[in-house]
């Protein structure tokens, strides 16, 4: 058991590496887009990685085998960044911004603002794998990384909430509701995203 443990805390490892590379990719682009525009297009990030109690429950769901290939090759959300944006177009200039880096892969892109899901839910999804260099070889690390606009983030937060308090059983009336509220962000942002070509007059 503990020696079960000291593998996985070794295999989460290297996630984190790749996840802290991910992120100081993410603040050098936030920093430098503020100094050379005034403004930067992220407008805050967030982060998480997987415990090993976590990364353990989900193997058993999926029935998966314990060791790293098996692990790395089931598990896409082991780390995962959040990108939040001020308008739709920056969604899109992130994504290029970092897409466009080397030593940067891209394994998968989902667009959910192009395409929403079922429930209104709106966001960009990318799997991208950062190589971490360490001591005695070159570790790839795939990180989930979300990026989407100050108005997707509230939508999802609460559609989070109401789905934890129902426990998924979330009444007809309530996902309609959400349905329509997501249409209402989708709707303010276009509106944002107008104002700011007017006072700017930015081509996005």
């Amino acid at each position: 058991m503990r020696r079960r443990g000291k593998d996985l805390g070794e295999f989460l490892m290297v996630y984190r590496f790749g996840l802290e590379e991910l992120l100081t990719k993410v603040n050098i682009l936030r920093e430098e887009t503020t100094l050379r525009h005034g403004s930067s297009p992220i407008e805050h990030v967030s982060s998480r990685l997987k415990s090993i109690d976590s990364l353990v429950a989900k193997a058993e769901r999926l029935g998966c085998a314990l060791t790293s290939d098996a692990l790395a090759d089931s598990i896409f959300d082991i780390a995962g960044v959040r990108v939040v944006t001020s308008f739709v177009s920056d969604c899109y200039d992130v994504m290029e911004m970092l897409t466009s880096q080397p030593d940067v892969t891209v394994r998968e892109v989902e667009d959910y603002i192009a395409e929403p899901k079922m429930n209104g839910y709106r966001s960009l999804h990318m799997l991208v794998e950062i190589p971490v260099f360490l001591s005695d070889r070159v570790v790839p690390a795939c990180v989930e990384v979300q990026i989407r606009t100050v108005a997707m983030d509230f939508w999802a937060s609460l559609e989070h909430k109401i789905y934890y308090k129902y426990d998924g059983a979330v009444p007809d009336s309530l996902r309609d509701e959400l349905a329509e509220a997501a249409d209402t962000a989708s709707d303010l942002d276009q509106q944002m995203m107008r104002l700011h070509r007017k006072v700017h007059g930015t081509q996005h």
